[in-house]
């Protein structure tokens, strides 16, 4: 039998820590490299037409795109714009574009202004076109963000729509003044 001292002991137990702390520490900084090269971004960049092809049809593997088609002059691209300036930051390992619509798609129709395009390794999952789908301008950065989050192009940790919800005065008092909240709002 192999009788060791308590000195010889608290000497194998601190190899042991030390091998455990190692392994740790590789495994973090593998991991913080690998997050590191994902995270290229950060910010939105402006394209231009001759740039689309290459930025977001060959944006490369495992990269989500958000494109913005945008015209100066019009409040809601404004907003838009201020989130998604905000969203890019937030989330560094998306490539966030923006372009004038009429620079991008030529005579792109201004009625469908904002729009946003999702792509994922160059295909188009998601769009969102017009005030409408982008909810006018009480459009809050948080509900941007979970749509993004809904179309997969983020990994935003809100879990439910932040958009305040309608109650209709009307059919709640011909429920009885009931209050359905559960329901969607309509």
């Amino acid at each position: 039998m192999n009788a060791l001292t308590l000195d010889e002991l608290d000497e194998l137990e601190d190899d042991e820590d030390e091998a455990v702390i190692l392994a740790y520490r590789q495994k973090r900084i593998a991991e913080i490299k690998e997050l590191t090269q994902k995270s290229r971004y950060g910010d939105v960049t402006d394209i231009r037409a001759e740039d689309y092809v290459q930025q977001v049809n060959k944006a490369g593997e495992g990269i989500w795109v958000v494109l913005h088609l945008y015209k100066q002059g019009i409040p809601l691209c404004t907003l838009v714009n201020q989130h998604l300036n905000q969203l890019a930051a937030k989330f560094p390992t998306t490539k966030f574009l923006r372009s004038i619509s009429s620079t991008c798609i030529p005579n792109y129709p201004d009625m469908n202004l904002p729009t946003i395009f999702v792509y994922f390794e160059g295909d188009l999952k998601k769009q969102f076109i017009g005030p409408i789908e982008l909810r006018g301008m009480k459009l809050t950065v948080d509900e941007l963000e979970w749509m993004l989050k809904e179309a997969g192009a983020v990994p935003s940790k809100i879990e439910k729509d932040p958009k305040p919800k309608i109650k209709d005065v009307l059919m709640s008092q011909l429920r009885g003044g009931r209050d359905d909240s559960d329901d969607d709002g309509y």
